[in-house]
């Protein structure tokens, strides 16, 4: 049961009071209060079992002022303040209700621990609920009550003693009138640049999507988004991925869907209006309920909640793959060390393509639903979730969570925090110990270095040291892309096309940079006599010809190629910068050209089809003057000598 139930339950003394009142050492008599008194509150009561808290504390108030010691409304309007959330006020009202008559309040030693632990005192609130615990003649039902919140605030206080806050301060920040109103603003999505927002706001039962753009650190009034997106069905919880060029949400209710919520994906048109959504289709969606997407920065992976059958509980986190023909595959369940036997939703996977952030209810916390992240281990392992903690978890509900590329900006919705209306949306700092990595990205066009029109093509990055593919993606028509790039970590960055040499480069991020994001425009070169490409990720020691192990990635692309295309010849040049006698750079690039052949050799390339040659430092692209012009200046290239 939940602690709303408990609240009203205790408060109000309604249906299933947990325990008779003890009468000894009692000196308050409910019988004994002014008659106007009574009756003012037991409107006040009907007004708070309808929900009317604003009416209901007035009309408390009133009663009070007529009946000062009238202990029952203290205690009562405790429960409504509880309701409300404002639980400060809620602990004070239930301590001049114990002040007054502790035997007669002591019914409501649950309730008050709640309000306790609502403002963080889970100390007090565990000391409180042991004295409930301990009353005599609990029945079964309150003794479980009891007990649930009794572990929640064991871990509660077991989690601070193992995760110290330190100097973090959570300090929450409106995102202001510009996008916050008097309806309900929830569920934000964020580019990775972090300069477009887009949310949902609820009006008057309906729900539509919303854009504000960040213009000099000043987000600009929030407008629909325009296009076919927003309709007269029920349509939340979107997702725009890190390019901004899709849009994929959950639409309700829709004539063409295959349940009750399905997913749904619009494209961005040159005018920057969206496109008429459409449907994922039966294998993603099902006759249940699918909602909550979330895209991998690569466009590759969509991950989703579902109560599809299958599952571990009600709720469950799936992830669907985008084939190289642009299906989506069958969904598969991310297993039990996200699911539980509860509900797990909302999953935002961060720009670093490895932290999930989700809500739960199923695995241990402050009670309710909390939030969570856990980090990929391998393409079908996550770590086990952490909880992000007090107060960004409460003894309440928590939503959805999304954290910007810097990997420590998160935003959320919350109903305080000088709330225009219900939900607002606002951003704080996670912990460090909970932040995603920070993620830098590389955009550009990719394109025909003779005709210079774009070129739809593929984009790999792969971790240098492990030789793992973080992100695989397709540009759009015109050859535009974007890549992700998680910090702490060296990158070989590849692009292909075929019947074009590839392109290769690295990033090495093992040191934080300033800059943000990198812009790579790449010509690929038709494979015909002549062209010829740096082989950026071919790795020899100082003065050694003898290859590195980061350097299979890219030897393995050179397989590639001259498996794909068996009429191609090629040269490997290699050269060195001017340190040292001439004779030995000579020997030294001619000796690391051959291990770079013998290399592909080895992988069953016929030797008639690939030569070796060293130049030494005869053919310079930079000066030898500085340390970044002799780094150009060693190097490996491939020469197309033959395409026929």
């Amino acid at each position: 049961m939940t602690q709303r139930f408990y609240t009203k339950a205790c408060c109000f003394l309604i249906a299933g009071i947990l325990i008779s009142l003890l009468t000894q050492a009692q000196w308050y008599d409910p019988d004994k209060v002014n008659k106007k008194a009574r009756d003012i509150y037991g409107v006040a009561f009907d007004d708070a079992m309808a929900g009317n808290y604003e009416a209901s504390l007035q009309k408390i108030e009133a009663a009070l002022k007529i009946e000062p010691k009238f202990v029952e409304a203290y205690l009562s309007r405790a429960g409504v303040y509880a309701e409300m959330r404002n639980y400060k006020s809620s602990v004070a009202d239930f301590e001049k209700g114990f002040a007054l008559d502790a035997v007669f309040a002591s019914t409501y030693l649950l309730p008050y621990s709640i309000s306790l632990a609502g403002t963080g005192q889970f100390d007090r609130a565990l000391t409180e609920v042991n004295k409930f615990l301990a009353t005599p003649g609990l029945n079964q039902q309150s003794i479980k009550a009891g007990n649930y919140r009794k572990s929640t605030y064991e871990f509660a206080l077991d989690y601070a003693t193992k995760h110290p806050a330190g100097n973090y301060t959570f300090a929450p920040v409106n995102l202001g009138d510009s996008v916050n109103t008097k309806y309900l603003e929830y569920y934000p999505s964020l580019t990775i640049d972090g300069k477009k927002l887009i949310f949902t706001r609820r009006v008057n039962d309906d729900e539509d999507f919303y854009e504000s753009d960040l213009i000099d650190e000043k987000w600009s009034k929030a407008k629909p988004v325009e296009g076919k997106i927003n309709t007269n069905f029920n349509e939340g919880a979107q997702n725009i991925s890190q390019d901004g060029q899709w849009l994929i949400f959950a639409g309700c209710n829709y004539p063409e869907g295959q349940g009750s919520c399905d997913l749904y994906i619009a494209y961005k048109m040159k005018n920057g209006k969206w496109t008429e959504p459409e449907n994922l289709g039966p294998i993603v969606n099902t006759d249940y309920w699918e909602s909550s997407p979330s895209l991998s920065p690569d466009k590759r992976d969509l991950y989703f909640c579902s109560n599809m059958p299958g599952g571990y509980g009600g709720k469950d986190i799936w992830v669907t793959h985008r084939t190289q023909a642009g299906k989506w595959s069958r969904p598969e369940n991310l297993g039990p060390e996200i699911n539980t036997n509860g509900d797990d939703a909302c999953p935002f996977i961060h720009a670093d393509n490895q932290t999930l952030y989700f809500n739960s209810n199923g695995h241990t916390g402050y009670g309710s639903t909390d939030l969570y992240v856990s980090r990929k281990i391998n393409d079908s392992t996550w770590s086990e979730p952490v909880n992000l903690g007090y107060p960004v978890n409460t003894i309440d509900d928590e939503g959805s969570l999304i954290v910007a590329a810097d990997g420590k900006t998160a935003y959320y919705a919350s109903d305080g925090n000088e709330s225009r209306g219900g939900l607002d949306l606002c951003t704080f700092n996670l912990r460090d110990e909970i932040r995603a990595a920070k993620t830098l990205w590389v955009k550009g066009r990719v394109y025909d270095n003779k005709t210079k029109n774009g070129l739809p093509s593929t984009v790999e990055l792969t971790d240098l040291d492990s030789r793992n593919i973080i992100s695989k993606l397709q540009t759009d028509e015109e050859g535009n892309y974007l890549v992700t790039l998680p910090e702490g970590k060296d990158y070989v960055f590849n692009v292909n096309r075929k019947g074009y040499l590839f392109y290769s480069d690295n990033f090495s991020l093992l040191k934080n940079l300033a800059d943000s994001f990198f812009v790579v425009d790449i010509p690929l070169q038709p494979i015909e006599a002549g062209a010829a490409i740096v082989l950026k990720n071919i790795f020899f020691d100082n003065n050694k010809s003898a290859l590195k192990p980061a350097s299979l990635i890219e030897l393995d692309k050179v397989v590639g190629l001259l498996t794909d295309n068996p009429k191609l010849t090629i040269q490997i040049s290699g050269h060195t910068d001017n340190v040292g006698k001439e004779a030995d750079n000579l020997t030294l690039s001619l000796n690391r050209a051959k291990s770079v052949t013998n290399y592909i050799i080895s992988k069953g390339i016929d030797a008639k089809r690939i030569t070796s040659k060293g130049f030494g430092a005869a053919k310079p692209v930079a000066g030898n003057e500085t340390e970044e012009g002799k780094a150009m200046n060693r190097r490996t290239e491939l020469n197309v000598i033959s395409n026929k």
